[in-house]
């Protein structure tokens, strides 16, 4: 059950909202802190998906100073587990309208296949709709990240189309660019509605 709300909704829908507490059944959804360091480290040491290699952390200082240069524009938060506060991964959304947000997500490989990145994003998203007004949610996910176009089709957003060799995150080794197809993937406020109510 999620814990906001509290705040009012004028003020959360204003640019300088950033508190955050959502407890599922099994996370905590909440702001860094400074002992996420070793946690993240374990996961963006090494990422998976080409578009956040630009995110790579190499040491807990680095880290640190992930967790506390969050841009002002970016909503980012641990996701933690509930029985000992240990993060496994991070949700993001970029406020690019007033009422569109571009989400995201890291998750540790280690705790895949527990149905928690779900758990996880489900909330996200219904904190955005429900308390952050969002009217649109999208997501851009390369094209050969197959878990991420899995997570978001059971999210219920639909598949508006791939961008063929969209941008280009890394080099081949002869150090042409490698370009990626990248899709997009949206919700909007009423379908994510009529999606729960079903």
């Amino acid at each position: 059950m999620p814990v906001v709300g509290k705040l009012g909704m004028e003020y959360l829908c204003s640019q300088n909202w950033r508190l955050m507490i959502i407890e599922t059944e099994h996370l905590i959804i909440r702001d860094f802190q400074e002992k996420d360091a070793v946690g993240l480290l374990e996961y963006l040491s090494h990422p998976r998906v080409n578009c956040f290699v630009s995110e790579r952390l190499c040491s807990e200082e680095s880290a640190l100073a992930y967790i506390s240069n969050t841009p002002k524009e970016l909503l980012r938060y641990a996701v933690c587990l509930k029985e000992d506060d240990f993060i496994i991964g991070d949700v993001f959304a970029l406020r690019e309208e007033a009422d569109t947000f571009n989400v995201g997500w890291h998750f540790n490989q280690c705790f895949e296949g527990k149905g928690l990145a779900y758990e996880a994003t489900t909330e996200f998203l219904d904190y955005l709709f429900r308390d952050a007004c969002a009217r649109r949610v999208y997501g851009f996910v390369e094209d050969d990240n197959l878990r991420s176009k899995r997570l978001c089709k059971r999210l219920g957003m639909r598949y508006e189309g791939c961008m063929k060799e969209f941008i280009s995150f890394v080099c081949d080794p002869d150090g042409a660019p490698r370009y990626e197809d990248t899709c997009i993937y949206a919700v909007l406020n009423k379908e994510w509605k009529n999606n729960k109510n079903r």
